[in-house]
């Protein structure tokens, strides 16, 4: 079983960076695929940004691309996402996941609590 838990959100203005961190324990994560994937109030889960379990492959979301850039640290059983130019529709709870598939974002099976990224216009 993995143990995912997410930090680094906040309110921030729009323009700015937030950085956040996934810890993952229990088990190790750096022979699966982590994703981020975003709730805003009144949405579905929707996915953000995936990373393979070697780093060499990336994926995001259209509406973050050029903003957003994946990454991790398998050393440090951790996977970040640096978040620039912030918008306020970034607004939502942000979610780590681990998965089995870097691009079936049906695939991931373990979910971190989540940590609430403001973003004020």
């Amino acid at each position: 079983q993995v143990e995912l838990v997410e930090s680094g959100g906040g309110l921030v203005e729009a323009g700015g960076s937030l950085r956040l961190s996934c810890a993952a324990s229990r088990r190790s994560i750096t022979n699966r695929p982590m994703g981020w994937f975003r709730q805003a109030p009144g949405k579905e889960r929707e996915f953000v940004a995936a990373i393979s379990w070697s780093g060499g492959s990336t994926y995001y979301a259209e509406s973050v691309k050029g903003r957003f850039t994946i990454s991790r640290d398998n050393a440090k059983n951790t996977a970040d996402l640096q978040m620039n130019s912030l918008k306020p529709e970034d607004t939502a709870v942000y979610y780590c996941a681990a998965g089995r598939i870097t691009s079936n974002y049906r695939s991931y099976d373990y979910w971190g609590q989540g940590t609430q990224v403001t973003v004020s216009s």
